[in-house]
């Protein structure tokens, strides 16, 4: 089985009517696969989920978050800490179908600057849009059940530290 190690970010901001994160509407809605192999099924019209990508070689996952981050949702934001690591297997849809081991390793991030959205042209192909959404809200709205995971973990943090 191949193994594939990923990183990605919830990045937040305080604003008057409370905290918001930033999420990705990827361009092609990807088969969603349980760690049993099987589809998972969305109602949703518009799928939503964390900004997040591959480690390059001779890169940190901490580094990847940072760097993916900025480039699916067009903002830089601050590390604040690790929030845990979402582990699934998948098989591929390209090439020969086959099957992957996906450690995926998430990190909260505080909005540090720049444009929500405001993305490369060639991201485009893997984002169709970038946009602020209540924190509050997240955990309904995202599609993965381990990214919603990652919210109620990032909300458990910004609750026991309000500072950030």
């Amino acid at each position: 089985m191949l193994r594939e190690i990923s990183a990605g970010g919830v990045v937040v901001r305080k604003m008057s009517a409370g905290w918001e994160m930033a999420a990705i509407e990827p361009q092609k809605e990807p088969s969603a696969v349980t760690g049993t192999g099987t589809r998972k099924k969305t109602s949703q019209k518009m799928l939503l989920a964390l900004p997040k990508g591959l480690v390059d070689p001779g890169e940190k996952p901490e580094q990847a978050a940072v760097r993916e981050v900025a480039e699916e949702t067009g903002v830089t934001a601050v590390l604040v800490t690790k929030l845990g690591d979402i582990k699934y297997a998948y098989v591929r849809t390209w090439g020969g179908r086959e099957r992957v081991f996906k450690i995926v390793s998430f990190y909260l991030f505080h909005y540090q600057s720049g444009e929500i959205d405001d993305i490369a042209p060639e991201m485009r192909i893997e984002v169709k849009r970038a946009s602020w959404i209540p924190l509050d809200d997240a955990a309904r709205l995202l599609a993965y059940r381990g990214e919603k995971d990652m919210v109620r973990r990032a909300q458990t943090y910004l609750q026991a530290h309000p500072e950030v």
